[in-house]
């Protein structure tokens, strides 16, 4: 049932968003006159690769300087990206990957190889399902950029403030899978883009329902500051990437 929902969405997707895909293209194209878009290697199900579509956001051949993760200052971003970004636009061609079976609507986001190497012996069980275009942790951690904006080393940033909880709630959803799971969190990631406080709330109780400890839940609910935190299966934080 969830491969078919896949198809069906995914297909529909494309179909009805089209005119917003051809407009952000053109966009892109025109602002530098290189390919709007961006085609990064991906790290899938069964730790298979593979390339995930997105419109581009940031200068051409941005991804040379060798920083994975993006902060909301940087300066790679362009003019038009960042406004594709705020409306996650950048994402929608995903639907594509979703068709081809790369992909699911729902699933923990595909990451770099260079960041999958780092995974604990518990962090590999998110490759155990298909990545997707949303989940529990692109809701909460919708705001990654500005989280990660003003540091010197987003990537070691985001290792220490945000993957520790990613993954957590990451292996939730693994544990937790179900089609009426998948329903409701596309119908939080819609509601999160009309307002991210109320998405947020309701994320807050799902985790707990779902059986996630009172620090998720919380953090599900952005209710504590994020602090330097080991990633589950470690009981060290990261120091260096």
């Amino acid at each position: 049932m969830k491969r078919l929902f896949d198809i069906a969405a995914s297909f529909a997707g494309l179909v009805v968003l089209s005119p917003f895909f051809l407009l952000g293209t053109l966009l892109i194209w025109f602002q530098d006159f290189h390919s709007p878009f961006y085609l990064p290697w991906r790290v899938g199900r069964a730790a298979k690769k593979f390339r995930m579509m997105k419109l581009r956001s940031m200068v051409h051949q941005a991804d040379s300087t060798g920083v994975s993760s993006t902060a909301g200052d940087d300066p790679r971003i362009t003019w038009i990206g960042r406004i594709i970004r705020k409306f996650k636009l950048d994402e929608f061609p995903q639907l594509w990957n979703v068709l081809k079976g790369e992909m699911s609507l729902v699933g923990p986001r595909p990451n770099v190889e260079d960041e999958t190497r780092l995974y604990t012996d518990e962090e590999k069980h998110l490759l155990d399902v298909r990545p997707g275009i949303t989940d529990i942790a692109s809701i909460v951690f919708a705001d990654e950029s500005d989280i990660l904006k003003g540091h010197a080393d987003p990537d070691l940033a985001y290792n220490q403030l945000i993957r520790p909880w990613k993954s957590r709630l990451g292996l939730l959803y693994v544990q937790r899978a179900s089609f009426w799971l998948d329903l409701r969190l596309v119908f939080l990631t819609i509601l999160a883009i009309l307002s991210r406080r109320m998405a947020v709330v309701r994320v807050g109780r799902l985790v707990q329902k779902l059986g996630g400890d009172d620090t998720l839940c919380s953090v599900s609910r952005r209710e504590m500051e994020l602090t330097p935190s080991p990633p589950p299966g470690s009981t060290a934080v990261v120091t260096s990437r």
